[in-house]
C-alpha cells in the first residue's frame, strides 16, 4: 500500500529539462525535436493500421505506484480525470457498465522496448474494482468483481488501435517525455491527445502535462523477482473486464470501438524489481498555479508514494479469456 506522508529521506528530484529521443513513429521522447514527431504523425496519419492479433509478448521497464481506495471514496464516485473525454460521454463510465467498489488501486508507466507493434511507452489508471453485471448462457443475471483501465495513453498509433480491438483498453495518444536525472532518478511528463474539447480528431498533444512523476530508487536495498500474478495468492484479483469502447474520430484512425465485453488477464514478472519512491507533484504554470485537477494526481494522496520498478520484465497479454454481448436490458 502507497504511504501518503512524505518520508524524512525523500529524496531530493532534480530540476527537469525535457530531452526528446523520439521512437519510430511515436509520441514518446528522450531526445530528439517535436518538429520531427508532428512530421512523422503527419506523414503517417493516412496510412492504415495493420491488424496485430493476440497474443503478445513483450519487453518492458514497469514503474508503479498503488493506494487502497475504500469503499466510501468509491461510492462517493470517481474524480472526473478518472477517464478520457470520449469514454467519460459513453457507456463505459455510465451505471449500466458497474459501479466502483473501490480496493487496491493503481498506476503503472511502462516502456516497452520489444512488442508486436514496436517500442512505445504508457500510462495506466486502475482505480481499483468495478461491480458489473452479465448475462449468463441460460439468460440470467450474473454478478462480478474486477479491476478495470479506466485511463490509459500509449506513445502510438498501432498499440492504440490493436489495444482497443484485441481487448477493449481504452487507449488514447499521448506525447512522453522522459529525462534520467544526475541523482539517478527517472522522470516523465505526459501529454495527452485528447484534452482539447475542440480538437475531437485528437491530432495534436497538450502543451501541459496531464500527469508527471519522479521515481528514484533504493540506493542499497537488494532487488529481489516479482511477478503480478502472485496477487492472486493474496485475495487480489489481476484478472481485469472491460466494458464496449465508444468509436472516436481519431486523426489516425487510432480509435476502434467495440461492441462485447472482454476479460483478460495481463502477465508481467521481472527477475529484477527495486523498490522506490514517486514523488507525483503534478505541474504547477508559471504563476504556481496547479494545471490539473489535484495536487498530487489523485483525489487523497500525499506527494511521495512507496513504488516499484521491474526492470526488463516479460510482459504477457494473450487472447481474451473470455468475451460476451452487454446484458440485454442495457442493449
Amino acid at each position: 500500500m502507497a504511504s501518503n506522508n512524505t518520508p524524512a529521506d525523500a529524496p531530493d528530484i532534480a530540476d527537469v529539462t525535457t530531452s526528446a529521443l523520439k521512437n519510430v513513429d511515436s509520441n514518446s521522447s528522450s531526445s530528439s525535436s517535436s518538429a520531427s514527431s508532428n512530421a512523422s504523425s503527419s506523414t503517417n496519419a493516412t496510412e492504415a493500421i495493420p491488424d496485430a492479433p493476440a497474443p503478445w509478448s513483450m519487453k518492458a521497464d514497469v514503474y508503479f505506484f498503488s493506494w487502497w481506495m475504500s469503499d466510501k471514496q468509491a461510492k462517493a464516485g470517481l474524480p472526473t480525470m478518472a477517464y478520457s473525454p470520449l469514454e467519460a460521454a459513453s457507456d463505459y463510465a455510465a451505471p449500466s457498465a458497474g459501479t466502483p467498489v473501490g480496493g487496491l488501486s493503481m498506476v503503472q508507466l511502462l516502456r516497452y522496448k520489444d512488442s508486436p507493434v514496436g517500442p512505445y511507452d504508457e500510462l495506466v489508471v486502475v482505480p481499483g474494482s468495478f461491480d458489473y453485471t452479465r448475462d449468463d448462457a441460460q439468460g440470467r443475471k450474473r454478478k462480478g468483481r474486477n479491476p478495470r483501465i479506466s485511463r490509459i495513453y500509449v506513445s502510438q498509433k498501432h498499440t492504440c488501435y490493436n489495444g482497443r480491438k484485441n481487448w477493449g483498453v481504452p487507449k488514447h495518444l499521448a506525447r512522453f517525455d522522459w529525462t534520467n536525472n544526475p541523482d539517478g532518478s527517472s522522470t516523465v511528463k505526459v501529454f495527452p491527445h485528447d484534452m482539447n474539447p475542440q480538437d475531437t480528431a485528437e491530432a495534436n498533444a497538450s502543451s501541459v502535462p496531464f500527469f508527471q512523476a519522479t521515481f528514484k530508487p533504493w540506493r542499497f536495498a537488494p532487488s529481489f523477482p516479482l511477478r503480478t500474478s502472485w496477487l492472486d495468492y493474496l485475495g487480489i484479483t489481476s484478472t481485469l473486464v472491460l466494458p464496449p469502447l465508444p468509436q472516436g474520430t481519431g486523426s489516425q484512425g487510432e480509435l476502434p470501438g467495440t461492441d462485447c465485453w472482454f476479460k483478460i488477464v495481463p502477465q508481467q514478472y521481472s527477475r529484477r524489481t527495486m523498490v522506490g519512491w514517486f514523488d507525483i507533484a503534478q505541474h504547477c504554470d508559471d504563476n504556481g498555479r496547479l494545471t490539473g485537477d489535484y495536487e498530487n494526481f489523485w483525489p487523497g494522496l500525499g506527494r511521495w508514494q512507496l513504488g516499484m520498478k521491474m526492470e526488463n520484465a516479460d510482459v504477457g497479454l494473450d487472447a481474451p479469456e473470455e468475451s460476451w454481448d452487454p446484458p440485454r436490458s442495457n442493449l
